[in-house]
């Protein structure tokens, strides 16, 4: 069995300091640490339970690409996007309560890379579950 004591996400954007930007001053992530120098250097940021990583750069954007998507729970669905459409973040789909309970809004960062903030609301299964 393998211990895991940490996890992050890479992500090796087309542009780190428009990324920075987007996940340090619109989205709000606290860094957590840097390292490096330059444009180029690398930035950790607190996600939750986990970690997001901005380090190198990729050749092309890698917009469009199934493989990356973030989750990020956040308290207050509506809040979250009145905060960030004054940050200037595009809102891909505003806040919808689907039908497996949660409610989810999707935006995007600078190359594309989707990202769902996602409200589960008190009655909700993955919050509380009766007899368990």
């Amino acid at each position: 069995m393998v211990h895991v004591l940490s996890s992050r996400v890479l992500l090796r954007p087309s542009d780190p300091e428009r990324s920075r930007d987007f996940y340090g001053r619109r989205l709000g992530l606290a860094v957590h640490r840097e390292f490096g120098t330059g444009p180029e250097r690398g930035t950790v940021y607190f996600l939750g339970g986990g970690f997001l990583e901005l380090s190198g750069r990729a050749e092309a954007s890698p917009a469009g690409s199934p493989d990356v998507r973030l989750w990020l729970q956040v308290e207050d669905a509506e809040a979250a996007r009145e905060e960030l459409a004054a940050r200037g973040v595009e809102i891909v789909r505003p806040p919808v309560k689907e039908p497996w309970g949660l409610i989810e809004m999707w935006i995007e960062d600078p190359d594309g890379t989707p990202i769902v903030l996602v409200q589960i609301p008190e009655e909700h299964p993955l919050r509380y579950r009766p007899g368990i």
